[in-house]
């Protein structure tokens, strides 16, 4: 009797410690914030209206609207977990009620890997559209985010970022404003305030962000948490108030121009050869400590 009664307060104690053992390796220590952040998801949280996690299927994920039209698109590993693979291809999307009216305010952010295509002499040349809110029937869209892929040869990292915004004036006309990363600006530029920024980031995966700030006028272009737009293209409009006004019906679209879609495109208007992953798009500034608390909690997996 006496046996058993230590044998079943042994597989008692063991058992209390193989529970706590247990709690402790599921509860784990809580990773340290990065810029007051626990995950990408809480950095501008409350203004956040579209998200594209590309996890194996194209769905934009706070509304659960699928791709309309899905070409030439593949999901493998991405920069966080999977992405889109585009190989002369596109994902098209029918309009999404949060981004189907104008947000006076914006921010886009992707990750994507592009590679350039063109350079001196080239016949084939084009550039490589990342994302945009189209306009119909015409190619650029209300909110534009691309890479000037013709200017340099694929053998050349370094990678022109623009942004193109075409604001709806009060008689119909359409506004264009854009910026850019200027590689190489001349002496008398840059006595003139032009900042280079060769965004040697070609052929492999890389943070951008594009931001347009009504209140200034300002739209401003990030690589992998860093400014990297030309600051005298960044203020437009004189720097007064210039808020965007969209051309409606606007609909999304990963990975090319509207008239490629429409069918219509000019020669130099492609689909994309290109991998994208984890695409969010604000209706608000987000400001610079902002964006690379997102880069680095995305990089991190978070």
């Amino acid at each position: 009797m006496k046996t058993n009664k230590i044998l079943l307060n042994s597989m008692i104690l063991l058992s209390s410690v193989a529970f706590v053992a247990s709690c402790s390796d599921d509860d784990g220590p809580s990773l340290p914030p990065i810029g007051g952040y626990d995950s990408a998801n809480d950095v501008g949280a409350a203004d956040l209206v579209a998200y594209w996690p590309l996890n194996g299927n194209g769905k934009e994920s706070l509304s659960n609207t699928n791709p309309s039209s899905s070409v030439g698109a593949t999901y493998e590993a991405g920069a966080k977990g999977q992405g889109v693979k585009l190989a002369n291809g596109y994902l098209a999307y029918p309009q999404i009620t949060a981004l189907g009216s104008t947000m006076q305010n914006v921010t886009i952010s992707l990750w994507a890997k592009v590679t350039n295509n063109g350079g001196p002499g080239s016949t084939t040349g084009r550039p490589t559209m990342l994302f945009n809110l189209d306009r119909q029937n015409e190619w650029a869209g209300n909110i534009n985010l691309f890479a000037e892929t013709g200017w340099y040869a694929s053998t050349n990292d370094t990678l022109v970022l623009k942004g193109l915004a075409v604001i709806k004036n009060l008689d119909g006309s359409a506004n264009f404003q854009d910026v850019i990363n200027s590689p190489k600006p001349s002496a008398a530029d840059i006595a003139n305030g032009h900042v280079g920024n060769a965004n040697k980031n070609g052929a492999k995966w890389a943070h951008y962000v594009a931001t347009w700030e009504a209140s200034t006028g300002k739209f401003l272009l990030y690589a992998n948490g860093q400014k990297i737009s030309n600051p005298a293209f960044e203020v437009r409009g004189g720097g007064n108030p210039l808020p965007l006004n969209f051309f409606t019906p606007t609909k999304p679209i990963i990975g090319t121009f509207q008239t490629v879609v429409a069918g219509n495109p000019d020669a130099w208007q492609t689909p994309a050869e290109a991998n994208i992953d984890e695409i969010r798009v604000w209706k608000k500034t987000l400001n610079a400590a902002d964006i690379n608390a997102l880069y680095e909690l995305e990089k991190a997996g978070r």
